[in-house]
């Protein structure tokens, strides 16, 4: 195969850590004139233009954006594809938000021809936002995740998904069993898990729709193949908390129930964790799983406050999530203005490298795939986007008035939306163009 090589020269900024641990001036990379070399879908060098371009062969490939931003591409760890079609409901709180509006609209993707339309629209959204990596919920049906990882796969993206697992508390048109759920996982464990760059997440919806029998076989899952992913839910409503605890007077609370099935772990994330406490977020920092941070989510359904301070305290992996369709976008920009007045309405300042840090390297330490995505480090994979600062009238006008790299990137992510995204690359391609 010939080398592809190519250069892209913008101002380029990225995470190198977490600001809660080293501080902000320590967190992050800038670069007023980078330059960021790819080669294979791998970045080669990363730099100052003045000081890589004179090394470079005089017949690169060298693509110049003048008022842009380059970043890594971002990290959504909480989303659901088969809810794309009921984005922005109006009406309900958690509970009956599901049996209004998403268990109807879930049960569509028993057909194919629906699950491969929907898959394709979802993975356009997430490039046309600059996503380019996600934890993805599919519905019950395996058909859903067959559809996007095929979606995926063309594109070569590095993606997570599963297929829901959900033995009662729904309609029984949107049930498996303990058993089925398994044998189907399994089947789609040993036909997608670690092809290319897509991987596989064991999915049990939430505690409340899974029996034991069936929280014991996602348990089981996870022991048969040590680097799988575990996604689910877990204190996002203070009602879902009470019916937890009736159906599972037997343990502790909530993350106890998970914790008793062995679904803790270096890979699993937990959707919300509004209404955690101390001890849960220690537990959870403690066994290496981490939390998916879902602002427009917790507003739109009224769940709660995320207490990112409670979480930074203990150390406790946290990532970014729209979660679509409670969530209200598939932007991170827009998802990051919300975080932002969540963190507000707490008493707490969210900076932008901070947001920063949640949307790129944040995410890609919650996957543990730090050292394949989040940053612009060489030896990582080439998944970037370009930000455009003369995206909207009102972005150009207030960017000129931005004094420093920390104000323009606030700004970013307070009028940016995905009009913003120029450019989105997955593995050194071009996947969207504005």
């Amino acid at each position: 195969m010939p080398l592809t090589r190519k250069a892209y020269r913008a101002a380029i900024l990225h995470s190198l850590a977490d600001p809660a641990e080293v501080g902000i001036e320590a967190s992050y990379e800038y670069f007023e004139d980078g330059l960021l070399v790819i080669e294979n879908g791998r970045i080669s060098a990363l730099g100052h233009a003045g000081d890589l371009l004179p090394r470079l062969p005089a017949d690169i490939d060298i693509t110049h954006y003048q008022d842009a931003l380059i970043t890594p591409g971002l990290i959504d760890t909480h989303i659901h594809l088969p809810q794309t079609g009921m984005v922005g409901a109006y009406g309900e709180q958690l509970l009956d938000w599901l049996n209004t509006y998403t268990f109807p609209c879930e049960s569509q993707f028993a057909d194919t021809a629906h699950a491969e339309e929907v898959a394709d629209i979802f993975i356009k959204e997430l490039l046309r936002n600059g996503t380019t990596t996600a934890l993805v919920f599919g519905s019950v049906h395996p058909q859903s995740v067959n559809a996007f990882f095929e979606a995926a796969e063309k594109l070569d993206l590095r993606m997570i998904a599963g297929k829901v697992m959900m033995d009662r508390n729904a309609p029984d048109y949107l049930t498996d069993t303990a058993e089925s759920s398994y044998q189907q996982s399994k089947a789609l464990i040993e036909r997608w898990h670690g092809k290319g760059r897509l991987h596989y997440a064991v999915t049990p919806r939430f505690a409340p729709t899974s029996t034991p029998e069936q929280l014991a076989l996602a348990g089981q899952l996870l022991g048969e193949y040590p680097d799988l992913y575990m996604q689910t839910h877990i204190s996002e409503n203070k009602q879902e908390i009470e019916w937890v605890k009736a159906l599972f007077p037997e343990r502790d609370g909530y993350l106890d129930v998970y914790d008793h099935y062995k679904l803790l772990g270096e890979r699993s994330v937990f959707a919300h964790g509004v209404h955690l406490c101390d001890e849960e977020c220690a537990r959870l920092a403690e066994t290496g799983s981490a939390v998916a941070f879902c602002p427009t989510s917790n507003l739109f359904l009224g769940s709660g406050l995320f207490n990112l301070p409670m979480a930074e305290k203990h150390k406790l992996n946290v990532g970014l999530g729209t979660d679509v369709g409670g969530g209200t976008s598939f932007s991170l920009l827009q998802t990051l203005n919300e975080a932002y007045k969540v963190m507000q309405l707490q008493g707490a300042r969210l900076s932008p490298f901070k947001s920063l840090y949640l949307a790129t390297l944040g995410g890609a330490r919650a996957l543990r795939l730090e050292d394949r995505i989040g940053t612009l480090q060489p030896g990582t994979d080439a998944d970037f986007i370009v930000l455009d600062y003369n995206a909207t009238p009102l972005l150009s006008y207030r960017l000129k008035q931005a004094n420093n790299i920390a104000e323009t990137l606030f700004v970013l992510m307070t009028l940016g939306d995905d009009r913003t995204v120029l450019q989105t690359y997955a593995a050194g391609n071009r996947v969207h163009q504005r």
